[in-house]
């Protein structure tokens, strides 16, 4: 069968740069800079702890399966593959739903760092009057989606330069964001205290929730396998693009976070904040306050870029999951012109957007952007279960021809995906914890772990009517 999103001139539309910059800017992402830098010093080492604990699990697992299985499909594919339609579907549509409150949380972050364009640190940030407006994040987050899914709907032959792009403003941010931390440590000192007591990991309730965050910050490899039928040649291309990209990974996250508490104290950081804060306060310091509105929106345009490459990845998973087939016919149609799944982009973002409405109801901005971080990462954690899971089992199977092999073989493998089980469901359970400090904790709670099971819910019902739909067609179920 032909794969219908590659049509309209997108196929092979990805070559290794563009896939490179495109796990560079799905990545990563400064709103995880500034939260780990308001955890404190403690965050370096529990930074290498989530590249070895998170990351390399999924990166070994992606690259496996990804080598044995290249086809556009992803986690769904090898869910499938080794557990059965059910599982294949219930992991896509995972994975597609508990993106869609990552859209806005990514937005907040961006509508935070722009109050900065238009003054330094005595006047913008938490002490600008907007910072808490409710309608402002708000505003925020929708244009942000509607650009995203414009450019988008476009295809992926435009849609990849607003990643590109986000890819490099991510990396002019981050270096001067290291280059003033240099220049604060050269000409001030540390303004956090950075030594052997502060840098080993603490177990109080606040350190430990932040360590779910961290695990979610490292995933992104997987994404990339949901357009395998747009990569040249994926089954090479996919694991020489993470080689290149995961060494930048790691050091936009550490340099950035030592930058962070080097410019500011710890004390003073805000997880939405942080970044903005410690590139005004250093810039002032050093008689550059010009840097300040150009470095905010450097780092928005970070957010853009991230929220583009997200949306067009996550809105191909429903056609290479099948589950466009559960869906009304409306959804699976493509634009007759540019050959995108116009109406899945659109229907993603119209739901992202309720959330950033649902999300912000009952509480402040702070606390909207507390629930909306913990609903992506309980989210998105249930499909990488499936993900570990499932490269146990298909380690076990003969190699496919062509199939890059690993070293260490299936006892690499096995041993990743242990690791990445173990973390996974660590994340999981510290996401349900109250935030410290949330006075409507209830609520949250009630949002948080009342959202995830309608999603998964949905998913389970969808599923169930499809099944039965075809059963009474007499056909096979519709999953591809």
């Amino acid at each position: 069968m032909d794969d219908p999103i590659a049509a309209g001139g997108l196929r092979r539309a990805l070559g290794p740069r563009d896939v490179a910059l495109y796990f560079v800017t799905s990545g990563v992402n400064l709103q995880w800079v500034a939260a780990a830098a308001a955890a404190g010093a403690s965050s370096l080492v529990v930074w290498v702890i989530g590249a070895l604990a998170m990351f390399l699990p999924i990166a070994v697992c992606v690259v496996f399966l990804s080598s044995r299985y290249p086809e556009q499909g992803g986690l769904y594919v090898w869910s499938r593959h080794a557990f059965g339609p059910f599982a294949g579907f219930m992991t896509g549509w995972t994975y597609w739903t508990s993106n869609l409150p990552y859209f806005p949380g990514l937005m907040y972050f961006a509508a935070g760092n722009l109050l900065f364009v238009g003054g330094t640190a005595a006047s913008a940030g938490s002490a600008n009057a907007l910072a808490g407006a409710p309608l402002y994040f708000v505003a925020i987050a929708l244009l942000g989606l509607a650009v995203g899914t414009w450019l988008n709907v476009l295809g992926l032959g435009v849609g990849k330069w607003l990643n590109n792009a986000g890819a490099y403003a991510r990396t002019l941010a981050t270096l001067l964001l290291i280059v003033l931390g240099i220049a604060a440590w050269w000409r001030f000192g540390s303004a956090t205290r950075i030594d052997r007591s502060t840098l080993a990991p603490h177990l109080g309730l606040d350190d430990v929730i932040f360590w779910s965050t961290i695990a979610f910050a490292y995933t992104g490899p997987e994404s990339a396998s949901f357009m395998g039928g747009e990569i040249e040649d994926a089954r090479r291309t996919v694991p020489r693009a993470l080689i290149v990209a995961a060494p930048l990974i790691a050091a936009i996250y550490i340099l950035g976070t030592l930058s962070v508490l080097v410019a500011i104290p710890q004390s003073a950081t805000s997880p939405m904040y942080g970044v903005m804060e410690a590139i005004a306060r250093t810039s002032a310091r050093l008689g550059a306050a010009w840097l300040v509105p150009l470095a905010a929106v450097l780092v928005a345009f970070t957010c853009l870029g991230g929220l583009g490459a997200w949306l067009g990845s996550v809105a191909r998973i429903p056609f290479v999951a099948g589950l466009d087939s559960y869906l009304p016919k409306a959804f699976g149609r493509l634009h007759p012109r540019y050959g995108s799944p116009a109406n899945a982009l659109v229907t993603q973002a119209v739901i992202a957007g309720l959330f950033a409405v649902l999300g912000q109801a009952g509480t402040s901005v702070k606390g909207a952007y507390d629930v909306l971080i913990s609903m992506m990462v309980i989210a998105l954690m249930l499909p990488f279960l499936f993900l570990f899971a499932a490269a146990i089992r298909l380690s076990g199977r003969p190699p496919a021809p062509g199939e890059l092999r690993m070293p260490g073989g299936r006892y690499t493998i096995v041993a990743m995906a242990l690791v990445g089980l173990v973390t996974t469901s660590g994340s999981i359970v510290l996401a349900t914890l109250p935030q410290p400090g949330d006075a409507a904790w209830v609520w949250s709670l009630v949002k948080i772990v009342g959202g995830t099971v309608v999603m998964v819910g949905a998913g389970a019902f969808v599923y169930w009517l499809g099944s039965r739909r075809a059963a009474r067609a007499g056909s096979a179920a519709p999953l591809r």
